[in-house]
């Protein structure tokens, strides 16, 4: 039969007296004992009194718990000592002997005076529901099938009114409850009640034999409860197990966004039927740590699980640690005790949380929502059992903050990016449009590029990384740093005027303006430092960081640190220039090429040179490449430049060919190139007016270019490649386009681009995607090229992992042409044509 465990639960709007229910349990058992002691009051013998209080303690003492929400439903074996009591002693009796049997059950498991009372009340009435029973249905000798018929139908009928009493408590403590609890109250009714039931009705007919059958009646009893125990224990771990399958099916579900944590922790306290569940979370990237409550009372922070002193915490994450902690007030020490009632808790489960931190996190969960049942093995090992799914959703939700993070942040430096720097000066002027004042600082370094070209990309990303320390140090407390892009910093200066910004800009730069070692050399720091301000320079970022980097070129050339003026507004006039230049510049010789030697991996063979575009003009001095390839994109002249490069290209090759030579030549071929509808054409007459077959020709193409709709869906790259020169695709693994999805185009090889290369000395996860990279390109029949070789570790790396090509400042910096010869003189061999092959071939010696 059900006892139900009331509870008030924290949330007072859902939560009503629960005095009610039981204060109408007992209006109503009054009643009802005065019936059953008008109806079935008959003189009994104390041993049989005696015997049948026993049975009720046994079967008391034995409860299968079911939880529901803040309650827990004793459900007891009991019909089988009704079944007993009825006969034997009596209804009147019968209540008298549960009475005194549950109130003892009750005491000994300190139960509130608010159960206490319900669950008499209770007893009470159902027997007197089944002593009603027996008065309308047929009472004959205990032999007949009728009357077992009419007992089993006696005690279902009390568990059913039992549960009808159980569930008008529940509705006036917390509401209806929907159908889940009807099928909770309702499935041991139907199955357990009538074993109870027979097992009773066998225990009257041996005692209608002989009194001794007692002797065999209570260890019986015993016997069954324990097994009626050990049913529920399996019970129990059955159900445990179905929440736990809901628990995952529920995470996979949890998005990997904010309020992802918030859910989790919820559904770990469903999982476990808990009062309280912490997540504390340690500080990744930009985020603080962070502790997620799911409380009962609605609480979202309470004290200890965020405390890193804290014994249960510190326990948990240690690494010695074999899965979840358990610990309760009833077996812990002083410290414990004290941990739990910082907590207001009797009973916690704490686990360790696998973060991608590299400091692990700490999930707690405190009391079921029951205070009669508490946490056992199996709740810590439903625990554990789920971690794997915790530990998943974690990662999955800093996956997105590493995602979200890198999107705005310069992967170099860990600063700020352009993008969110101009969302935060977007932010700033938006808040207060009227009186807003934002300050805007860009600096570069002044050496970058003369750093890069002597001592290698890595020289320079390392004083990239001394110069952010030194902005980091010195700029304003209130500052936020970005870097932008090449040698280019911004300081962002909320609320300064443009005066006080350029005190700022003046006193940043005398501060970082000193020497760093850098590559084992001591260079000197100095910065060209342009300012703009809002409103007076714009009311927008874009507008504002177009204004300060107009400052800043003027600072190039002067005292080093320059204010916006209209004045200074010459740069749509210089790039307008270099627009109408651009075809003179070409005929004047103005824009020239140079070479940078690819060579073999393992013969250091010279198999090619890349043709790289210059343009030293006479007023303006070196134009960064960038600047004019994608100006002539804009003005529509990237294809005259493009033949042009090619000339030069071709013509280099040409003469190769007269000295016996086989050398082939790569050129970039930009993306605008590839719509042109007379691309093929105009390769196929420059092939044949230099005399070059197509296989000494390798045109190198972005991914942006090969995985554009407009290219894949025409046949430009097919027709390229039937002239019989080779397509390479340049910069791979900066784009998006996959390994799989060259499978359908006509690529011959791919350069894995430097900012893979460059790291691969120091970083395992740049080495592991070179690798990546070459294996899966080898596997597609691809060669591979490495672009940014530095340094003889690099080069034998790139060996070992099969690397077709090396190209890079080890095997020699790009140059112009009469220095290539000279270079080809001192550096190189000459090696006889290979089998088949009618040229000669170069190798650099060592």
């Amino acid at each position: 039969m059900a006892e139900s465990e009331l509870r008030a639960p924290a949330r007072a709007q859902a939560t009503r007296n629960p005095w009610t229910a039981t204060l109408l349990a007992c209006a109503l058992a009054v009643p009802a004992f005065v019936y059953v002691l008008a109806a079935d009051r008959r003189p009994v013998a104390v041993l049989p009194l005696i015997g049948v209080c026993l049975v009720f303690v046994v079967t008391e003492s034995v409860p299968l718990h079911f939880e529901f929400r803040a309650q827990t439903f004793s459900w007891s074996a009991n019909e089988l000592a009704l079944v007993v009591a009825l006969h034997e002693i009596g209804g009147a009796w019968s209540v008298v002997a549960r009475l005194v049997a549950l109130a003892g059950v009750l005491t000994i498991q300190r139960y509130p005076a608010v159960k206490y009372g319900f669950n008499l009340a209770n007893a009470v009435i159902e027997i007197a529901v089944a002593v009603a029973i027996l008065e309308l249905l047929y009472d004959g000798p205990i032999t007949s099938p009728l009357t077992w018929l009419s007992y089993l139908l006696a005690a279902m009928g009390a568990d059913v009114v039992g549960g009808l009493l159980i569930a008008v408590a529940i509705s006036l403590t917390q509401g209806y409850p929907g159908r889940t609890l009807w099928s909770t109250l309702l499935v041991p009714i139907v199955v357990v009640a009538p074993m109870c039931v027979v097992v009773g009705l066998a225990a009257v007919l041996l005692l209608s034999q002989t009194l001794w059958a007692w002797l065999l009646i209570v260890p019986l009893v015993g016997v069954l409860g324990l097994l009626y125990r050990r049913f529920g224990q399996v019970t129990r771990e059955g159900d445990t197990l179905e929440r736990v399958y809901d628990f995952a099916r529920r995470v996979e579900q949890i998005p990997a966004d904010e309020d992802g944590a918030r859910q989790l922790v919820f559904a770990v306290r469903d999982l476990l039927n808990a009062e309280k569940v912490a997540l504390w979370l340690p500080p990744y990237l930009d985020e603080e740590p962070r502790l997620v409550v799911a409380a009962e009372d609605g609480a979202v922070w309470y004290d200890g699980p965020g405390d890193p002193d804290d014994v249960f915490r510190r326990r948990a994450v240690d690494a010695a640690a074999e899965g979840p902690v358990h610990a309760s007030l009833a077996r812990s020490d002083d410290v414990e005790v004290s941990a739990l009632g910082r907590r207001g808790a009797s009973d916690l489960i704490g686990a360790a949380i696998v973060t991608a931190a590299g400091e692990p996190g700490y999930l707690e969960v405190c009391d079921r929502r029951s205070d009669v049942v508490t946490f056992a093995e199996g709740d810590r090992a439903a625990l554990e059992s789920v971690l794997t799914h915790v530990n998943a959703a974690i990662r999955q939700q800093q996956l997105l903050t590493q995602i979200r993070y890198d999107a705005d942040h310069d992967r170099l430096t860990g600063l700020p990016n352009r993008q969110r720097l101009a969302s935060e000066i977007d932010g700033l002027l938006a808040a207060d449009p009227v009186a807003a004042r934002v300050g805007l600082i860009l600096a570069a370094l002044d050496n970058y590029t003369e750093v890069t070209d002597t001592l290698g990309h890595a020289a320079s990303d390392e004083l990239l990384l001394v110069t952010a320390g030194l902005l980091r140090e010195h700029a304003p407390p209130q500052a936020m740093l970005a870097r932008m892009e090449g040698e280019q910093f911004a300081v962002l200066l909320p609320g300064l005027s443009l005066a006080a910004t350029e005190r700022a800009a003046r006193r940043l730069r005398e501060a970082a303006s000193t020497r760093a070692r850098v590559a084992g050399l001591d260079l000197e720091v100095t910065l060209s430092i342009g300012v703009a301000a809002a409103p007076v320079h714009g009311a927008d970022a874009g507008t504002l960081m177009q204004r300060a980097d107009v400052a800043l070129l003027a600072a190039s050339g002067s005292s080093g640190v320059a204010s916006y003026h209209p004045v200074l507004d010459q740069q749509s006039l210089r790039r307008l220039q270099l627009g109408t230049e651009l075809e003179q510049a070409m005929a004047d010789g103005h824009i020239s090429v140079v070479f940078q030697p690819i060579i073999d991996a393992r013969s250091s063979d010279i198999v090619s040179v890349e043709t790289l575009v210059r343009w030293a003009h006479p007023r303006y001095g070196a134009i960064p490449p960038d600047d004019f390839i994608h100006l002539a994109e804009q003005i529509g002249r990237i294809g005259p430049l493009t033949d042009h490069v090619l000339d030069l290209a071709l013509a280099r090759c040409r003469r190769w060919l007269d000295q016996d030579i086989a050398l082939s030549v790569a050129v970039n071929l930009s993306a605008r190139c590839l719509t042109e509808p007379d691309l093929v054409e105009r390769v196929r007459r420059a092939l044949r007016r230099h005399g070059v077959p197509g296989e000494l020709l390798t045109l190198e193409l972005t991914e942006g270019s090969v995985i554009d709709d407009t290219v894949r869906n025409s046949s430009v790259l097919a027709d390229l490649h039937a002239l019989g020169l080779r397509l390479s695709m340049d910069d791979f693994g900066t784009g998006y386009s996959s390994l799989s999805q060259l499978r359908q185009l006509p690529i011959d090889e791919v350069k894995i681009d430097k900012s893979f290369v460059l790291g691969m000395s120091t970083s395992q996860g740049e080495s592991f995607i070179a690798r990546s990279i070459i294996e899966l390109a080898h596997n597609l029949g691809l060669r591979v090229v490495a672009e940014g070789v530095e340094d003889e570790l690099t080069r034998n790396l790139l060996a070992e992992m099969g690397c077709d090509k090396l190209q890079g400042f080890l095997v020699s910096r790009p140059l112009p042409d009469e220095r290539l010869e000279s270079w080809l003189l001192a550096r190189t061999g000459v090696r006889s044509a290979a089998p088949g092959a009618t040229h000669r071939r170069l190798f650099v010696r060592t």
